[in-house]
C-alpha cells in the first residue's frame, strides 16, 4: 500500500509538468490562430486600399491618348506650339487628378511632353525605351509597371497606353501614380505591412529600413532581371536578414535588427493585376504573452481544483455508499430492461407475421391488377367487335366474289384472269391473317420484363389493331415521329395496349364531328421520350381531369365501357417508370401525354 502511494506521488509531478507543456503549446496555437484571423482582416483591407487606389487611374491613359492635343503633337513632334499646348494640358490634368506625373513619348522612346515641363527634373528629352511599360504600349497593349523613377528618384506605379491615330501607333502616353500616401498610412500601426515584387524585393513598406531589401536570395539571375528594367534605378539592393518557419500551419518570420531579432506572424496575398505580393506582419511577442497569462490562469484554476478534490476525498465514504445504491438501482433497471426486451421480441414476431400477410396480399393485388389489365384489353376488343366484324366480312365477301368469278373464267378458258383473281383472294387472306395475328398478340396475357422497345414498331402494330375502329368512326390518324432513336424502356405488349386504348378513346371523341383528325406524335426530350395523342373532340373538363384515371370512372353511355381503360393505362405507364397525363388543347380538343425513359439515352451514357 505504501509503495503504491509513493509511486503515485512520484508520477503526479511528471504528469503535471507534461500537462503544463502541452497546455502551453495548445494555448499558443489557439492565440496564434486568432491572431492570424485578425491579421487576415488587416491584409484584406490593405489589398483593397491598394487595388482601389490604382483602379482610379487605370482607364485614364487611354482617355488622355484620345485627346486632340496629344494626337496633334505626336503627328508633328517638333512643333514648339503643339508642345506648349500639350505640356499645359498635361499639367492641368495632373493637378486635377492629383497624380504624380503624366508624359508623352515618341516611338523611339523620347519624351516630347510632360506635366513637369516647368520643373528642374522634367522628363522632357529623357528616353525611357528600356522600360517594360513603354515596350508593351508601343506594341499596342496597355501596360502597368512599378519602379523607382530614374529621373525623379520617386517610387510610383506606371500606367501606359498607345496613342493610335488612323490605326497607326504614333507614340505612348504614361500616367505615373504616387503610392507614398498609402505607404504613410501603414506607419505606426499594430501591423507591419510591406509589398514585394516577383523577385522578392520590398518595394513599399511602413518601415523605411526594409525598403529595397530582398526576402528571397539576391542571386545573379534575379539581380540581372531587375537591372534590365532599371526598376530601382541606382538604389542599393540588400538582403533582409530574415528566417522563416512554420508553426502549426502559421508562417513565422524572424527578422534581425540592430542587436535584436523579432518574430512575426506573416500573411501574404498576391495581386495578379499589379504583380505584387502584399505581406502583413504581426509581432508574436504579445501573442505569446497572452498564452503565458492564460496558462498561469489555468494553473491557478487547477490548484483550486486540487483543493476541492481534497475536500471531496473526505467524502469518499459517502460516495462509496452512493455507488452501492446506484449498483442496486442499475441491477433493478437491467431486470426491467430484460422484461421490456422480451415484450419487444413478442411485438417483433407479430410485426413479422403482419409483414408476411401484407406481402401475400400484395401478390394477390398484383395478380388482380394483371387480370384487370387483361379484362381491359378484352373489353377494348369487345368494343371494337363491330368494326372488326366489318373488317373481316368485307375481305370475305370480296374473296367469295373473286372465287365465283374465277370459276366462270376457268369455264370460259380465261386462265390468266382466273389466276389474277386467285392472287387477289390470297392477298385478302394475308390481310385477314395479319389482323388476326395482331389481335391474338394483343389479347394474350403478357409475361414480359422491361427492356428497350422500338417505339415505331409498337406504333405500327397498334395501327393494325385500331384501323377498323378508326375506319368505323371515319377518323384520320396522322403519325409524326421526330428522330430515329425513339427507343423506350417498357414492355411492348402493355405499351401497345395503352396506345390502343388512348387512340380508341380519341376515335370515340371525334366520331360524328366535322374535324375527325387525330395526331399521334413522338419525340425525344433530353433523357425521355414524349408521346402525344391529340384530337379535335370536346376536350376534358377540369372536373373530369381530376378523376379520369380513377377505376370504373367513365363518361360513356351504359354498355360502352367499363371505366378501366385509362386507369389500367395509367398504372401500366407508372410501372414503366413514366407518367401519363391529360390536358385541354388551346385550340380545342384533348391531348394525352405519355413520358417514358429513353433506352437509347441510357445506352449512350453507358458507352
Amino acid at each position: 500500500m505504501k509503495l503504491r502511494h509513493a509511486l503515485a506521488f512520484a508520477i503526479v509531478p511528471v504528469v503535471v509538468v507534461l500537462a503544463i507543456l502541452q497546455g502551453s503549446a495548445l494555448l499558443t496555437r489557439s492565440y496564434m490562430d486568432e491572431a492570424s484571423l485578425q491579421a487576415g482582416s488587416a491584409l484584406r483591407l490593405a489589398v483593397a486600399a491598394l487595388a482601389g487606389h490604382l483602379s482610379r487611374y487605370e482607364p485614364l491613359p487611354a482617355l488622355i491618348a484620345d485627346h486632340a492635343d496629344i494626337e496633334g503633337l505626336l503627328q508633328a513632334p517638333d512643333s514648339p506650339s503643339l508642345r506648349r499646348v500639350a505640356n499645359k494640358y498635361l499639367k492641368e490634368i495632373n493637378d486635377l487628378l492629383e497624380s504624380s506625373d503624366i508624359y508623352v513619348m515618341t516611338p523611339d522612346g523620347n519624351t516630347v511632353a510632360a506635366s513637369n515641363y516647368d520643373q528642374p527634373g522634367t522628363f522632357i528629352g529623357e528616353n525611357f525605351s528600356y522600360r517594360p511599360y513603354f515596350r508593351d504600349a508601343i506594341a499596342g497593349h496597355p501596360a502597368r509597371f512599378y519602379a523607382l523613377g530614374t529621373t525623379s528618384l520617386k517610387r510610383g506605379y506606371y500606367f501606359s497606353s498607345p496613342v493610335v491615330v488612323a490605326k497607326k501607333i504614333l507614340g505612348v502616353i504614361v500616367f505615373k501614380v504616387d503610392i507614398e500616401s498609402i505607404e504613410a498610412s501603414w506607419r505606426g500601426g499594430e501591423y507591419k505591412i510591406f509589398v514585394a515584387d516577383p523577385e522578392g524585393i520590398v518595394f513599399m513598406s511602413g518601415s523605411p529600413e526594409w525598403l529595397y531589401t530582398g526576402i528571397l536570395p539576391l542571386d545573379a539571375p534575379r539581380l540581372a532581371r531587375t537591372q534590365a528594367s532599371r526598376r530601382y534605378a541606382e538604389a542599393v539592393l540588400k538582403p533582409l536578414r530574415a528566417t522563416e518557419s512554420v508553426y502549426h500551419g502559421q508562417h513565422l518570420m524572424r527578422i534581425a535588427g540592430e542587436g535584436t531579432a523579432r518574430e512575426y506572424l506573416r500573411l501574404s496575398h498576391y495581386m495578379p493585376e499589379a504583380d505584387w505580393t502584399v505581406n502583413v506582419l504581426l509581432d508574436t511577442a504579445s501573442v505569446r504573452t497572452q498564452a503565458r497569462t492564460a496558462l498561469i490562469a489555468v494553473l491557478l484554476f487547477i490548484c483550486l481544483a486540487g483543493l476541492g478534490l481534497a475536500v471531496l476525498w473526505q467524502r469518499r465514504a459517502r460516495v462509496v455508499e452512493r455507488l452501492r445504491l446506484q449498483e442496486e438501482a442499475r441491477n433493478e433497471l437491467e431486470h426491467r430492461v430484460e422484461e421490456r426486451t422480451a415484450d419487444l421480441a413478442r411485438v417483433n414476431e407479430q410485426i413479422e407475421l403482419e409483414i408476411a400477410e401484407r406481402r401475400l396480399t400484395e401478390q394477390e393485388l398484383r395478380k388482380t391488377q394483371a387480370d384487370l389489365i387483361q379484362a381491359g384489353k378484352l373489353a377494348g376488343l369487345g368494343q371494337m367487335s363491330a368494326a372488326l366484324s366489318h373488317e373481316f366480312n368485307q375481305p370475305l365477301a370480296a374473296a367469295k366474289t373473286y372465287a365465283d368469278s374465277a370459276a366462270l373464267l376457268i369455264d370460259r378458258g380465261r386462265a390468266p384472269e382466273a389466276q389474277d383473281n386467285v392472287r387477289r383472294i390470297s392477298s385478302l387472306i394475308d390481310r385477314m391473317a395479319s389482323i388476326s395475328r395482331h389481335l391474338r398478340n394483343f389479347a394474350r396475357k403478357p409475361n414480359e420484363k422491361l427492356g428497350p422497345v422500338p417505339l415505331p414498331d409498337v406504333i405500327a402494330d397498334t395501327l393494325e389493331i385500331v384501323a377498323p375502329r378508326l375506319k368505323a368512326a371515319g377518323a384520320r390518324l396522322t403519325v409524326a415521329l421526330d428522330g430515329q432513336d425513339l427507343i423506350v424502356k417498357a414492355g411492348p405488349v402493355r405499351l401497345q395496349q395503352v396506345l390502343v386504348n388512348i387512340v380508341s378513346n380519341a376515335a370515340d371523341a371525334v366520331e360524328g364531328l366535322d374535324d375527325r383528325e387525330i395526331l399521334l406524335s413522338a419525340s425525344r426530350v433530353e433523357e425521355r421520350v414524349v408521346i402525344e395523342v391529340c384530337d379535335r373532340g370536346p376536350g376534358v373538363p377540369a372536373a373530369i381531369t381530376e378523376r379520369i384515371f380513377d377505376p370504373f370512372f367513365t363518361t360513356k353511355g351504359v354498355g360502352k365501357g367499363l371505366g378501366l381503360g385509362l386507369s389500367i393505362s395509367y398504372n401500366i405507364i407508372k410501372d414503366f417508370g413514366g407518367n401519363l397525363s391529360v390536358a385541354d388543347r388551346t385550340d380545342g380538343g384533348a391531348v394525352f401525354r405519355i413520358e417514358l425513359d429513353s433506352a437509347a439515352a441510357a445506352r449512350e451514357a453507358a458507352e
